[in-house]
């Protein structure tokens, strides 16, 4: 049985208004993703005047060992091959001290002296070896003569020689002894008087007194002055074990302190510990640093940075090259004969005249490293997006 006709005619009217509201819809979606009004696709390149490409400079990017800082911690040490620390080479009483803590001291400069009777000891033997071997020569110069005109024995002529040859090794022997108290020739001995000057074996700073006028001291280990030469001092830190590959003997080092924030101390690593601390994992770090003016002070607490290079490699780009628009940063790249487009990168956080290029141009794209912003510019003028 057919339909009735009116059924027909309503069937034939409903699917009409559907169609023409789907037509409109479309329509709507095409205008809502279509490009603004005057500009230009995003696929297309920017083409610029021949005139144009002398203020432009492109570079090609490749990956490359990347540079970085490391930072340890560390304290300023000493120096330890410029501080001395002074001893008394005998036992005694401390006389006419005349420096203290702060002094600066000349290398050979008298600290103070020792009274001492075994100095005394000392010299007296000295003196009297000096005699025996006077009367030795005499004696020996007068059996050789005697010998030579058949008056005296060969016996008594080498025992004379004998004689001779042990006053003078008692005489080096003494002489010696002498020398190591720091006593010198005979006009000396006249003048110390059993007197034993200690004196400054560096050039520097008095760091450590430990005796005053008047005392007696022992001939032990315990030093009783310590001068330092404060021209140069150590930084001593602890590396980690995964970063030991990063750091070298020789290798630049900035060092910074809290007592000086603006100011940068350069040094250079100069030993690296051959062991591992096993509690800590770290090896101990040397940075010797030129210390003018003598600000930096042993016990110090400092920051050192390392400069190192190899990390790792990575694709860099100049900071020229990128420019910044709602908070996305951009670069131009060339992509044909005088044909640059712009692209959306990511950089790294950084410091320097490169960034580390994250996404957005790879190894072997030719970038506008000078005349990016000219390029932005002339771009919008032609309706760029």
């Amino acid at each position: 049985m057919k339909p009735p006709r009116t059924l027909l005619l309503l069937l034939l009217a409903i699917a009409a208004t559907g169609a023409g509201c789907g037509g409109a819809s479309d329509d709507a979606h095409a205008t809502s993703t279509a490009e603004p009004a005057g500009a230009r696709p995003r696929d297309e390149a920017l083409v610029v005047d021949p005139a144009m490409l002398s203020s432009i400079t492109v570079e090609t990017l490749a990956e490359r060992d990347t540079t970085g800082t490391l930072s340890i911690a560390g304290k300023i040490q000493f120096d330890e091959d410029r501080v001395a620390h002074v001893l008394a080479p005998l036992a005694g009483q401390v006389v006419n001290l005349r420096v203290k803590v702060g002094d600066p001291v000349r290398r050979g400069q008298t600290l103070c002296e020792i009274s001492s009777r075994e100095a005394a000891a000392a010299i007296g033997e000295r003196i009297e070896s000096r005699k025996d071997l006077e009367l030795a020569e005499k004696n020996a110069a007068m059996i050789q003569d005697l010998f030579e005109h058949e008056a005296a024995s060969k016996m008594a002529l080498q025992q004379s020689q004998n004689d001779l040859a042990k006053a003078r090794a008692r005489v080096a022997r003494t002489e010696e002894a002498l020398r190591v108290l720091g006593l010198g020739g005979q006009d000396d001995l006249a003048r110390v008087e059993g007197r034993v000057p200690i004196v400054s074996p560096i050039a520097g700073v008095v760091f450590e007194r430990k005796v005053t006028d008047g005392q007696f001291v022992q001939s032990d280990s315990t030093p009783i002055l310590t001068v330092a030469n404060l021209d140069a001092v150590w930084v001593v830190g602890d590396l980690f074990e995964r970063d030991l590959r990063l750091v070298g003997i020789g290798q630049a080092a900035a060092i910074t302190t809290s007592a000086y924030p603006g100011d940068r101390f350069e040094g250079r690593v100069n030993y690296i510990s051959p062991a591992i601390d096993p509690s800590t994992r770290t090896a101990k770090v040397r940075v010797s640093v030129v210390n003018r003016a003598g600000r930096l002070k042993p016990e110090m607490f400092a920051a050192v940075e390392l400069n190192v290079t190899g990390a790792e490699r990575a694709l860099m780009v100049p900071v020229a090259a990128i420019y910044t628009e709602a908070g996305r940063s951009y670069v131009y790249v060339e992509v044909g004969e005088r044909r640059f487009a712009h692209r959306a990168v990511e950089i790294a956080n950084g410091e320097g005249p490169n960034r580390r290029v994250l996404s957005g141009v790879r190894a072997g794209d030719r970038v506008v490293v000078a005349g990016a912003l000219l390029l932005r510019q002339e771009d919008q003028q032609r309706g760029g997006s």
